[in-house]
């Protein structure tokens, strides 16, 4: 950050947006008498679909696929081990992917206005130590070459544009997300402190050289000290490390719930810590802690590696039964489209779903997810034609609003040359940070339009109180399974482990999930990971 923090802002890599209903009602501003069209998508995979998944009610197969690899799930995972099955020169695969699109959690809308995120926004710049990303980057002409000294060189119009992020602290706009302007020495002073200790875990090693925190996160240390991390919660880490000041604590909060979708008081400390110490910050000269970003989001690094999948994806399929039957494992899958089943049988399976959809596909699966936690989350777009503040730092790409119920807005047109928009559209982002997940998704949807309406531009009207007179579309997103949160205990738990293990050799697993942390390079790698494991 331009504060001075060595630390990296990594945000909402989260989850997998699909819409199974688009419900469209007018609601009338009493103000202005102006029509607010809302739009909201209520699911976290295809609804219908998802039903059909529980009750096993699909028709027998009338035809039959043999593949020598069948890929299951169209998210980053599934298509990272697609493109590896490519490079390896294997191009004999199918993928099949229960939406119309493939990219899950890294997909994107657009309006007449510009693109926008359906989940992951961005792409912090990699540790120079994770060559393989650094590859994938170069070969898209994200990474144009490298200098004299070895640090690679981004491509400017990828990275992004100044400013970037600004926090809204005390009734003013300021640069960064770390609250800094209005606080008192002693605050102060516990953010130095935070920071310097943060940068201690960045560089810890362990006996054999291994990081203890790393990315990707099995290339991190196991050693009795890291694992006891996992033991207690980032808050009771934060009270035994006598760190008690309310900016702190709720920038931290936010910081976690920004990335895990669940607070301080319930993700794990060694989950909290690995938000901040990960990412080493050494991939420029000067250790920039800025990002790559687009007005899509992550769904531009999905596109690149769609390519590998050209010809090759079945898309509105629905996987619903995985086994091994005459010592072949065979997939039984539902087209929505023909309403009809195929019968898949392949040498090998990648499951590149996530376990709450394994534990519905398999036998016996329930056994190992659960300790699995997914955090639901809401994500709304709204186009402005306003966003008057009366501040002298302007729009960012970031906004974030200290102390809020939501994670702040998105400005999506912020990476346009065309810098003067007749009408501005904002993604904002809130995770339902509780520690009953099931319990929260039951209740999301029994709310009404109206209230998810109000819901949004009542924390956004904190920083800009009139925005409702000048908004003229909101559509929302509410994701009932967002993403896997680490709550205490479970990254080093045995049942995440368990999770992992492949059946007979024949049906591999592979997803961000089974790291614990929902991020972009750790569904790449495990796409990696699997391919060269089956291999």
């Amino acid at each position: 950050m331009k504060n001075g923090e060595n630390y990296n802002h990594s945000r909402r890599n989260f989850f997998k947006s699909v819409a199974a209903t688009l419900l469209i009602v007018p609601l009338v501003n009493a103000c202005k008498e102006k029509i607010i069209t809302l739009l909201i998508r209520l699911s976290g995979t295809n609804h219908i679909l998802g039903h059909k998944l529980r009750i096993k009610n699909f028709p027998k197969p009338s035809k039959q696929i043999q593949i020598p690899y069948l890929i299951v799930g169209g998210g980053i995972t599934g298509l990272s081990a697609a493109r590896q099955l490519s490079k390896k020169g294997l191009n004999d695969f199918l993928i099949v992917e229960l939406e119309n699109e493939l990219g899950g959690n890294s997909s994107n809308g657009e309006n007449q206005y510009s693109k926008f995120p359906l989940g992951a926004h961005y792409l912090p710049l990699p540790n120079l130590e994770d060559k393989e990303l650094l590859q994938f980057l170069e070969e898209e002409k994200i990474i144009l070459g490298y200098d004299e000294n070895g640090f690679p060189k981004f491509d400017e119009m990828q990275l992004t544009f100044a400013p970037d992020e600004r926090l809204f602290y005390k009734n003013n706009w300021q640069e960064g997300v770390v609250p800094r302007i209005g606080n008192s020495k002693e605050e102060d002073d516990e953010l130095n402190r935070f920071f310097i200790l943060m940068d201690d875990f960045r560089q810890k090693k362990d006996t054999s050289g291994l990081y203890w925190f790393s990315i990707p996160m099995n290339l991190s240390s196991h050693s009795v000290e890291v694992k006891n991390l996992d033991d207690v919660t980032m808050l009771q880490w934060l009270h035994q490390n006598n760190f008690k000041s309310k900016p702190l604590l709720t920038y931290i909060d936010y910081c976690c719930r920004d990335d895990f979708g669940l607070g301080i008081a319930f993700v794990s400390a060694y989950a909290g810590i690995h938000y901040f110490a990960a990412r080493k910050q050494n991939a420029t000269k000067d250790k920039l802690d800025t990002v790559l970003t687009w007005p899509e989001g992550n769904a531009r690094l999905s596109s690149h590696l769609k390519k590998y999948t050209k010809n090759k994806a079945l898309k509105n399929h629905l996987v619903y039964e995985v086994s091994i039957r005459d010592n072949k494992p065979t997939a039984l899958v539902f087209d929505d489209k023909s309403k009809t089943s195929i019968e898949i049988i392949a040498d090998k399976i990648i499951m590149a779903t996530p376990q709450f959809v394994n534990q519905y596909l398999i036998e016996n699966r329930k056994e190992f997810t659960k300790n699995f936690h997914y955090a639901p989350w809401l994500l709304a777009t709204l186009v402005v034609s306003d966003l008057t503040d009366n501040s002298s730092f302007p729009l960012c790409w970031d906004n974030v609003t200290h102390g809020a119920k939501g994670l702040g807005y998105i400005y999506n047109q912020h990476q346009s040359i065309q810098q003067v928009q007749n009408k501005k559209v904002i993604t904002y982002y809130y995770s339902f940070s509780t520690n009953d997940c099931a319990k929260t998704r039951r209740e999301i949807y029994k709310k009404s339009k109206e209230f998810w309406k109000q819901f949004v531009l009542e924390d956004l009207k904190i920083a800009h109180p009139n925005i409702e007179e000048f908004t003229e579309s909101i559509d929302i997103h509410i994701l009932g399974h967002g993403m896997i949160s680490p709550k205490q205990g479970f990254i080093f738990s045995e049942n995440r482990k368990e999770a992992a293990q492949s059946i007979e050799d024949k049906i591999f697993f592979a997803h961000s999930d089974l790291s614990g942390i929902s991020i972009f390079e750790e569904a790449f790698h495990h796409g990696i990971n699997v391919v060269n494991k089956i291999l």
